[in-house]
């Protein structure tokens, strides 16, 4: 079940990099556009904000990634990491899209579930 859980929080630590990489890199390119369903003058007016997003996703993924590295010492920062993502997946639903909670909040919720588990 370890293996699982860290395999299922690697997982969602990639997630939040490439939410980072879409936010601050290509918010105005297509990909970014079409993930965010935003038009190029949105994108334009908006990019600093999503900068500063993607900055607090690779937060996030540095959390967790640094919970998996130090393995079985890492249980809280781990535990710590998925409830902000999972807070924040709540909030972004409640605020920006209710795909937000399938996307970021069911996957920490599903890892939260397995680590305590364990």
């Amino acid at each position: 079940m370890t293996i699982l859980t860290n395999i299922l929080i690697a997982l969602i630590a990639l997630l939040h990099v490439y939410i980072l990489v879409l936010e601050m890199f290509l918010w105005e390119k297509p990909a970014g556009l079409r993930a965010f369903r935003n038009t190029p003058e949105k994108a334009a007016a908006t990019k600093v904000l999503a900068a500063n997003q993607g900055l607090y996703n690779g937060f996030l993924a540095a959390g967790l990634v640094w919970g998996l590295w130090l393995g079985a010492a890492g249980t809280s920062i781990k535990i710590f990491f998925l409830v902000c993502v999972a807070l924040a997946g709540i909030y972004g639903a409640a605020t920006a899209a209710r795909k937000i909670v399938y996307i970021q909040t069911l996957p920490a919720a599903i890892a939260l579930a397995f680590i305590l588990l364990v």
